[in-house]
């Protein structure tokens, strides 16, 4: 006898292991055949379809209850790879956010600290670490489309991710090219397209075979940097003596090369950059954009679209542009190429492998084109409507530079009187008062001034009247407070220029990042 608990309804029993199980049949269903076993069994037949058809049926009928469901290329993700670079946080949020889902990966650094809302409200973030095969691991779970970066310091990284999960971007061999301004030299010279004579020198013995085979003046530069970040214009052999002394020995080594004299073009600068499109049938140039005045040594101050050139010379920098992207193998994405105007033709200054800064601002305004978004539509293998409508009027932007000495920013004068200028439509402050500086010869931006003109003359003539109204007050480290009034064209204050004021030591450059990775001091070039 079987006890069971009270209230509990009897249940049937197997009491042993060979007895049947009792099975409900409705009334009228067929009896199942029993499979003929022992020998002279007749094999039944084999099921029709197979497993192939098995699974289109399955397809057919939709995923299982939990299963996961499938994935179209249209909900493959966009991933981007984000730090501080040419395109904001708010820029990729709305140029990419009709593209496809978006994926952000970011390190771990203040910048991204700021501005990861933005991001998280665009997309998913995920967060990279210093193991290249961990992150691809990761990224290769959410199956993206499609890879890019507008961060000068994440080319190399974003190129490895692509290459191992076997997407569109520059190859590792192109992204280096890209970002070694040495081997960026060798390879445009080998294409026959660069005659700029450089040497890279890690130590004193180096240092001098240069200088013996450049004679003077020489740029000298790192390697790998953005934003006239540690650049120096060197003319005589004390300042050479003396910057070797604390530049070298240097692992990495420095780039020292002739220096480019431009031609006399004020109050227009003697350089222009080229943004280029490249797919895998070829690449086209988008535009070329116009630049102020540098601030001695190479701190940049600004654009404007279009360039003051002639339809010749347009032709001719495009062309320079398109050749030395191809010669460096890239294939695909947005590239920023900046030539100098020199008296004996346009010679190149460097390729970038991005878009350039400020210039998705300048698109939008110029011609209603958002680059950003079509830098995203490149990446995912589309085709881009045309060429850039060209503007018609001129579009320009200014920025304010910190001066090349640490100090701290206390007060802006003039910005609404500035803004009050026929012609400028905005001004928007990078520093607030009471930001700290920290020096250096790189381009490092206060402020964002644009606006709109006629031509080129009622241009120079608005800047020159909002930049007469606008001033910075800063508190210097030995506790001197100095007003600043940028300017247009030379003579620049002496406080924003890379060169010792009134006889004192010269301003100390920021400690290059290890790996020359980290934030850079601008977006601009």
């Amino acid at each position: 006898m079987v006890a069971r608990r009270q209230g509990q309804p009897p249940r049937l029993l197997r009491l042993h292991p060979r007895l049947p199980r009792l099975r409900h049949r409705p009334p009228g269903h067929p009896r199942r055949r029993r499979r003929p076993r022992g020998p002279g069994a007749r094999t039944p037949p084999a099921r029709r379809g197979g497993p192939a058809l098995r699974r289109a049926r399955t397809a057919r009928a939709g995923p299982r209850p939990g299963g996961r469901p499938p994935v179209s290329a249209a909900q493959r993700p966009l991933a981007v790879v984000y730090d501080h670079g040419s395109a904001s946080a708010g820029e990729l949020a709305v140029g990419l956010a009709a593209s496809a889902p978006l994926v952000f990966l970011v390190r771990a650094s203040e910048h991204s600290a700021r501005t990861e809302q933005v991001l998280r409200q665009s997309g998913r973030t995920l967060r990279l670490t210093e193991d290249p095969e961990a992150d691809a691991r990761a990224l290769a779970r959410l199956r993206p489309r499609a890879l890019l970066t507008f961060a000068e310091s994440e080319l190399r990284a974003t190129a490895e991710l692509a290459a191992r999960l076997s997407l569109p971007f520059h190859t590792p061999h192109t992204a280096a090219a890209l970002t070694d301004k040495a081997e960026q030299r060798a390879l445009l010279r080998r294409a026959g397209l660069d005659r700029v004579r450089s040497h890279r020198v890690h130590d004193a013995a180096g240092w001098a075979a240069a200088l013996d085979a450049l004679g003077l003046p020489v740029v000298v530069k790192p390697p790998r940097g953005q934003g006239s970040r540690a650049v120096h214009k060197v003319t005589t052999h004390g300042q050479a003596a003396a910057l070797a002394k604390e530049l070298l020995p240097d692992a990495d080594g420095w780039v020292v090369e002739e220096h480019l004299e431009g031609r006399p073009g004020l109050p227009h600068g003697d350089y222009v950059s080229v943004e280029t499109a490249s797919t895998p049938a070829g690449t086209v140039p988008l535009a070329v954009t116009g630049k102020h005045p540098l601030v001695p040594p190479f701190r940049e101050t600004g654009q404007f679209w279009p360039a003051a050139l002639s339809a010749a010379e347009e032709r001719e920098v495009c062309d320079l542009a398109v050749a030395a992207v191809r010669a460096l193998g890239v294939t695909t994405g947005l590239c920023h190429t900046e030539i100098k105007l020199t008296p004996a033709g346009p010679r190149l200054i460097e390729v970038n492998g991005r878009l350039g800064g400020h210039l998705n601002e300048l698109a939008r305004r110029a011609c209603g084109v958002d680059l950003v978004g079509w830098a995203g539509r490149l990446a995912l293998g589309e085709e881009l409507p045309g060429p850039l409508p060209p503007p018609r009027a001129v579009h320009f932007q200014y920025n304010s530079l910190a001066p090349v000495a640490p100090c701290t920013l206390t007060a802006v004068h003039g910005a609404r009187a500035a803004r009050a200028v026929d012609g400028v439509t905005g001004h928007r402050p990078y520093v607030r008062p009471g930001g700290r500086l920290p020096g250096g010869t790189g381009t490092a931006h206060l402020d964002l001034l644009w606006g709109t003109a006629a031509d080129h003359d009622a241009m120079v003539r608005t800047l020159e009247t909002a930049l007469s109204r606008l001033s910075h007050e800063f508190t210097f480290d030995d506790g001197t407070v100095h007003t600043v009034h940028p300017r247009l064209t030379p003579p620049h204050p002496d406080l924003l220029c890379g060169r010792p004021p009134h006889g004192g030591p010269r301003a100390p450059e920021p400690a290059r990042p290890p790996g020359s990775r980290g934030t850079a001091p601008s977006t601009a070039g």
